[in-house]
């Protein structure tokens, strides 16, 4: 990716940079428009794709590596990742393109970047996605959500908790009306045990709860209702931009010093797992 960015126009300095901050999916930028900056199609399609790849299961990468595509494309999480950014980029261009269809090529980049940008956790920005439309600024909120696959360097809560909640609450709607069946959930054609099913429902009921706690300390600290939530999903999910006043076009320099000291642990909670370090604040870990 350096060498790439280097042939496409970046120096050496701004070509390092980003590639470390786009496979780390950390999503710094050595320049405050990030990579609108550079107003090339060319870095913008290139940091797409390696945003994709750094939000993939390494192990897949691994895969692709050694040419073995079919295990690629048959993992079911894959599918589901890059099902789901077609999906959300052609729900966002059609949205753009009704309300102007001037500049198809730039809209289609830009509603591509910035759900690439979003779903894997990097944070880059072309443009200030919550100035579109309030449709697709709550669209990109619920994106914060969810985060890309397992095993790669994305945030926030992973697709794959979001799979196998939606196919155990589909098999809990079967069992109402078959009660003496059996349906073992299933994950890329493994069953998954129900004790995993269950520490995921801990996790994300934490994550809610975490959330929304964030949300209305962040209020009392003086901050609007729309740049609270916006940030406390932003850090919890490692994401970078928020909506409010910490979007694309802004920064956290508005937040309140009391509030910067909270997010900064919630993006600490976030990158660690909300389980693991909430387990160093029980009184049983340190009887351990």
């Amino acid at each position: 990716l350096f060498f790439i960015l280097w042939a496409e126009g970046m120096n050496s300095f701004e070509a390092v940079n980003h590639a470390m901050t786009t496979f780390a999916t950390g999503g710094f930028s050595t320049k405050n428009a990030s990579i609108g900056y550079f107003e090339s199609p060319l870095i913008q399609y290139t940091i797409i794709l390696f945003m994709f790849i750094s939000a993939t299961n390494f192990t897949l990468t691994y895969f692709a590596i050694k040419l073995n595509f079919k295990k690629v494309f048959n993992n079911e999480e894959f599918r589901i990742y890059t099902s789901f950014i077609l999906v959300l980029t052609s729900i966002v261009f059609m949205t753009l393109y009704l309300i102007d269809s001037s500049y198809a090529e730039e809209t289609f980049r830009s509603a591509l970047f910035s759900v690439v940008s979003i779903l894997t956790t990097t944070g880059f920005t072309t443009v200030d996605f919550t100035g579109w439309t309030e449709f697709i600024t709550i669209l990109f909120f619920i994106l914060m959500f969810f985060g890309a696959s397992a095993g790669s360097t994305s945030g926030g809560i992973k697709l794959v908790r979001h799979v196998i909640l939606l196919k155990n609450s589909y098999i809990e709607l079967k069992k109402q009306l078959h009660q003496s069946g059996v349906f073992p959930l299933r994950f890329n054609n493994n069953k998954v045990p129900q004790s995993v099913v269950t520490n995921i429902l801990a996790f994300m009921m934490l994550y809610v709860v975490i959330f929304s706690m964030g949300s209305i300390v962040m209020t009392i600290l003086g901050v609007d209702f729309m740049t609270a939530i916006g940030s406390v999903a932003s850090t919890l999910g490692n994401v970078g931009p928020g909506i409010g006043d910490v979007g694309p076009a802004g920064n956290f320099s508005t937040i309140p010093n009391a509030g910067k000291y909270f997010l900064s642990l919630l993006m600490l909670i976030g990158r660690l797992e909300l389980l693991t370090f909430l387990l160093i604040l029980t009184p049983v870990f340190w009887k351990l």
